[in-house]
């Protein structure tokens, strides 16, 4: 008989399709001060409300939850409103508000106007379909978060992609550090909300047509942050609220920098300081690329290509000429750092095998900057050598770091695998150097860095897109790549300009590309020029050769004559790099944005992905076609246009084809700001 009765039972709780309804427990919510908690069958999740309009959700099969917030900032305090109903519970901070099902644990996220912003998905063969755990022993998992998606939501953010797309709804993000990658798992949405991916697991990120997951090969728990705001430009700043604002740019690192692979000597450098002086040409920076020391991981010049740097940087101080010199975090076994590090753990350790996890001129291991003895000590290093004697800049390449082969797996940090904790990795190399330097005394602080994670920004941090090839379709991804990591606190961003590999498939295109990329380069927060160029040129007694010339009077007359040009425009735009460069300081907000940043309620502004504002008052649609004798160029609703060139004007909310020479890039004035490129 009560075999009968648990089947009739079953029977009356039968959903639609013949799934089992699942019953509600009594008690599956816990309010704890500012918390709402769920528990039902092996899950905790806790949501608490994190400053102002922001969200905190937190889960695990682990039953506890940590602490851990990586690299967001504390905020004030703030009281929510906590609701505990029949069958679902609600949790509301300012602008967003949550409710929960009781049955299942599924969550919708609203705006004060009642929108839904982000909803969990809901499989009914699935339970719990949004938020998967699959053990991977003791406390770690590997975990999936998975939300419904809307078709006509645009999605931008994430940090820096070489994926040719600035809307990135469909694509597939791999969450990990390489190369011309850069993962900052920050996703800003049209429909008016931040989201925070608060784990440097490797994973990945699905903002497919229909559904927007994130996943984790090996972390504690499911953790994110969600805040609602009334725009983009609101959205980003709530962002860098979180997570922290850029210093101010030094106005020394507002012109060109000077760069190629590489200066071999001493004297080389100087020659070419002293050429751009004695051609009264401006220039801000010129760099010492890699191995001008004499062991990797010795953090010090070679005496015998650099005899005297103390008396360089005195000489290029003269000329009004800062030193950026190259900083690898990689150590080779002959370094007379090697023992020591080895000894005190201060390196990258292999899980299984030997400890190598590079090889360029020899076997190399990385410094493990999660552990502060070891960021300590490599910044006695570089103080003693190289600050000591005046060097202010630092470039931080090498940083993601670039191991090979990829097994995370088999790398341990201080602060745990490489699985769970690779990401992070960029944003403690750069505070290495930060930390240092504020320590010394330097108060403007401004180093170049390949790659970044949540927070960088804070560490005074210039990111370039990385080893790329130069050509046109390169190009147009830089566009698109610069715009999104913009949006993710990141102000000084910059490019190799023409590239730094030699296209393969259209080497006669270069000339063109190389003045398009100037033109590029002359409205980006950071100019730069680099490149590994022909030919190659042997240096004696040395194992690493040098590049081809490339500066700006080695391509000839006519593009000598159009760089010379867009350098004297980008000396005219230094004051108003420097004002915008503040508030990008004190509020967050990026000077190179898309469209849609300044004119959200412009619906057209969402689907142009190559043009951009730099700063509130000009729009930049550079050119980035082989050979192009126009280029379409839309002006937003709400302001008039004019021709930064011809002084013509246009209205907005119209698609224009404008002539393009060779020479001329398009950049109009907002409203009644006044520039011309002269």
């Amino acid at each position: 008989m009560k075999a009968i009765l648990i089947l009739l039972a079953s029977i009356l709780t039968m959903g639609k399709g013949g799934s089992f309804a699942q019953t509600a427990k009594p008690g599956l919510f816990t309010q704890i001060g500012n918390c709402l908690e769920w528990e039902n069958e092996g899950e905790l999740f806790r949501i608490e409300p994190f400053g102002q309009n922001t969200l905190r959700f937190r889960s695990s099969k682990s039953l506890n939850l940590s602490d851990e917030i990586w690299n967001i900032l504390s905020q004030p305090g703030t009281k929510p409103a906590i609701e505990i109903l029949e069958g679902k519970a609600i949790i509301s901070n300012g602008n967003i508000r949550a409710e929960i099902r009781e049955n299942d644990g599924l969550i919708t996220y609203y705006n004060q106007k009642n929108e839904v912003l982000l909803k969990e998905a809901y499989h009914h063969h699935v339970p719990r379909f949004a938020r998967q755990y699959k053990s991977r022993g003791s406390d770690r998992f590997e975990l999936m978060l998975t939300f419904e998606a809307e078709k006509t939501e645009h999605l931008y953010g994430m940090g820096q992609y070489p994926n040719d797309c600035l809307d990135l709804k469909g694509t597939v993000l791999e969450l990990a550090q390489k190369n011309t990658q850069i993962s900052i798992p920050f996703l800003l949405s049209s429909k008016g909300y931040g989201f925070i991916w608060n784990n440097p697991s490797i994973g990945r990120a699905d903002l497919s047509m229909t559904h927007t997951s994130f996943s984790a090969k090996y972390a504690k728990q499911i953790d994110y942050f969600i805040f609602a705001e009334g725009s983009p430009a609101d959205l980003v700043r709530k962002y860098s609220t979180l997570t922290g604002k850029s210093p101010m740019m030094p106005s020394s690192a507002t012109g060109l920098w000077q760069s190629k692979l590489r200066y071999s000597t001493q004297e080389e450098l100087l020659s070419v300081a002293r050429e751009y002086k004695k051609r009264n040409l401006p220039i801000s920076v010129i760099v010492a690329d890699f191995f001008h020391w004499p062991n990797s991981g010795d953090w010090k010049f070679d005496p015998k290509f650099w005899p005297d740097p103390a008396a360089m940087v005195r000489e290029l101080d003269s000329m009004g000429i800062k030193l950026l010199v190259s900083i690898w975090p990689t150590v080779a076994p002959e370094s007379e750092n090697y023992p020591v590090m080895l000894k005190r753990n201060y390196l990258l350790r292999p899980e299984a095998g030997v400890n190598a996890f590079i090889s360029f001129l020899g076997f190399l291991t990385f410094v493990d900057f999660t552990n502060p003895e070891a960021r300590r000590f490599m910044w006695e290093k570089i103080k003693k050598n190289y600050y000591d004697i005046g060097i202010r800049m630092f470039w931080l390449d090498e940083a993601e770091p670039e191991i090979d082969p990829l097994d995370y797996e088999n790398v341990r940090y201080l602060k745990g695998n490489g699985l769970e904790m690779s990401s992070i990795y960029p944003y403690h190399f750069a505070q290495a150097l930060y930390e240092g330097q504020k320590q010394a005394g330097q108060k403007e602080i401004i180093n170049l860095v390949r790659c970044a994670w949540i927070g960088s920004q804070r560490f005074g941090t210039a990111l370039w897109s990385g080893d790329i090839y130069g050509d046109f379709a390169t190009l147009r991804r830089q566009v698109k790549a610069g715009l999104n990591i913009s949006l993710c606190g990141i102000p000084w961003w910059n490019t190799d300009i023409g590239g730094f590999f030699k296209s393969l498939d259209t080497p006669e295109q270069f000339p063109e590309v190389l003045i398009r990329w100037f033109q590029f380069g002359a409205f980006c927060p950071v100019m730069r020029m680099h490149g590994n160029r022909f030919p190659m040129v042997k240096v004696e007694g040395s194992s690493v050769g040098s590049g081809g010339p490339n500066e700006i009077w080695s391509y000839g007359d006519e593009t000598f004559k159009i760089m010379s040009r867009y350098l004297q425009v980008r000396e005219q735009l230094k004051p108003y790099i420097l004002k915008h460069m503040e508030v990008a300081s004190k509020e967050g907000i990026p000077m190179m944005r898309p469209l849609f940043f300044d004119f959200p309620d412009d619906q057209q502004c969402y689907t142009v992905e190559d043009q951009y504002m730099f700063g509130p008052d000009l729009l930049v649609a550079p050119v980035l076609e082989y050979m192009a004798k126009t280029r379409k160029v839309y002006f937003p609703v709400g302001a008039s246009w004019k021709d930064a060139l011809t002084g013509k004007v246009y209205k907005g909310g119209q698609t224009v084809e404008c002539k393009v020479a060779i020479d001329d890039i398009p950049v109009f004035c907002k409203d009644g700001f006044e520039f011309k490129i002269k």
